[in-house]
């Protein structure tokens, strides 16, 4: 675990640093300079092309994970693995591409109503979805070398300041709505090439494939599984994007807007594991090849722990403050009707992140077929919770579509886990974090109840009350719970954390 704490640290570093701008961009330009229709577009654009994207990887990203230990040799420059990883995706890109041209008349019908603007941009889905392909692959390809700082620098912080100059050109008239988002896309554009470029620097990479490495057991396994993956993709690929396209077709892009901005305060939580679960990815993938159970079973445990307490308190921390968030947010009284919807999808980013690392273990096992079937109930359970609850509880119902899908679908998927590969995220470090954050919400109401009325006693304004309490309450409840943690032990790595940091100060 030291070498993905190490990683994970560097990677998180950068994605605070995207998170900062993101947040500026999102809470202060984003709401200022658009519309929430405008918004919604956006949000629709992308999700549309993340779906399209996900499907045309033909799981191109988790057979680099699996097979890349079996081609990995420096000298030849990895058996030219690099061209398999851009092959196989451009003909899914093909594919796809076709069944999307032939399905625009019914989605067109769909959507119309209540979201013609998506209708009018429909065909921007298409470039934004070839780049995020293989801005994805070329990250895969630069995680299984152990390098991620580059990858992830220009996913949150690069991305994020390109499209900030866009907000901004299009706020002062500059661009036109077709300018916009056709500049929205290119940033993707530039994305991509970036990593691309990255990835020759690195010198590790080849164009020319080794075919006589390929051995026919070898051959035939990659075929296996990749049939599978495709399989899986057509329910995997299609959950994370319900939400907004069914709340685009039955509510609006302007619903869409105001689900977007609670989505992205929500998608703080699982920050932690996009480094911590990038990093530990290879390391899973080797170990399972190796059938080292025991360090699958540390790795597992280890990064859902830390996943899970890392998570918890962002989530603690966004959710005493979110009152504030809303009276500083531009116009947000708009977006402040999807209060709970920051809560019920936090939760969701909380238990996915924190749990799907085991899932990953399943997916480079030779038991990685199985997942197949939950893969489609996840998507079944989406669709079905969100036609259902939408019309009762509106954006609400969306969300809680979510956190119902991936509860059942994680109890039951961690269950086969642990049935076939002896390996659970479980540990009681965990059953520890809900506890002091149990203790930790009981203070927070407490001191709403006690000191808040008090604060607001004092002769200034509401608003400068509402920053004193929020600042007070954020830095002790933050300084009890790190106490709590270092004490009780929760985390041996992050007691080290804590030790090194006391030394240096």
């Amino acid at each position: 675990m030291g070498v993905i704490i190490r990683q994970s640290i560097k990677g998180t570093i950068v994605n605070y640093v995207g998170i900062a701008i993101g947040f500026i961009t999102t809470f202060f330009v984003l709401t200022r300079c658009l519309t929430a229709e405008e918004i919604g577009l956006t949000r629709v654009l992308v999700d549309a092309a993340t779906l399209f994207a996900g499907l045309a990887q033909l799981g191109t990203n988790a057979s680099v994970m699996r097979f890349y230990p079996y081609f990995k040799d420096k000298k030849s420059k990895d058996h030219g693995f690099f061209f398999w990883s851009l092959v196989v995706p451009f003909i899914g890109f093909t594919i796809y591409s076709i069944i999307f041209l032939s399905l625009k008349v019914p989605i067109s019908t769909a959507f119309a109503k209540n979201s013609q603007l998506f209708v009018d941009y429909y065909y921007f889905v298409f470039p934004l979805a070839f780049f995020m392909l293989y801005m994805a692959v070329f990250e895969t390809n630069s995680n299984v070398l152990m390098r991620i700082a580059v990858p992830k620098f220009i996913r949150e912080v690069g991305i994020r300041v390109m499209l900030l100059v866009v907000y901004l050109l299009y706020s002062y008239d500059v661009l036109s709505i077709t300018g916009f988002i056709f500049s929205f896309s290119i940033v993707y554009g530039i994305a991509t090439l970036l990593n691309i470029l990255y990835l020759f620097s690195l010198k590790r990479i080849s164009y020319k494939p080794d075919f006589k490495f390929i051995t026919k057991p070898l051959r035939k396994d990659y075929l296996n599984y990749t049939v599978f993956l495709i399989a899986a993709a057509l329910g995997s690929a299609i959950a994370p994007s319900i939400n907004t396209l069914f709340v685009t077709a039955k509510m609006g892009l302007v619903y869409t807007g105001v689900f977007t901005i609670a989505t992205y305060v929500a998608t703080v939580v699982e920050i932690p594991y996009r480094s911590l679960g990038t990093i530990s990815q290879p390391q899973i993938s080797q170990a399972v090849k190796d059938n080292d159970i025991v360090t699958v079973n540390k790795l597992c445990k280890g990064v859902s722990l830390h996943q899970f307490l890392a998570g918890f308190f962002i989530f603690f921390i966004v959710w005493i403050n979110i009152d504030l968030f809303f009276d500083l947010l531009p116009n947000g009284q708009e977006y402040a009707s999807a209060k709970w919807v920051v809560f019920i999808l936090g939760m969701t980013r909380l238990f996915n992140s924190s749990f799907s690392v085991g899932t990953s273990v399943l997916s480079y096992s030779k038991y990685y077929y199985t997942s197949l079937g939950f893969s489609f109930l996840l998507t079944f359970l989406a669709i079905f919770f969100n036609v259902k609850l939408i019309p009762v509880w509106g954006i609400n119902g969306a969300a809680f579509a979510t956190l119902f899908s991936y509860i059942i679908y994680y109890l039951l998927l961690l269950g086969l886990v642990k049935w076939k590969m002896k390996t659970s995220p479980f540990s009681m470090g965990q059953f520890k974090v809900v506890l002091i954050i149990c203790l930790l919400f009981a203070l927070n109401w407490l001191w709403t109840i006690l000191l808040t009325p008090v604060l607001h006693s004092i002769q200034f304004s509401e608003f400068a009350c509402n920053i004193i309490d929020a600042v007070l309450r954020t830095g002790i409840f933050s300084i009890i719970g790190i106490v709590i943690i270092y004490y009780w032990r929760v985390s041996d790595e992050v007691n080290g954390l804590i030790k090194k940091v006391l030394k240096k100060s």
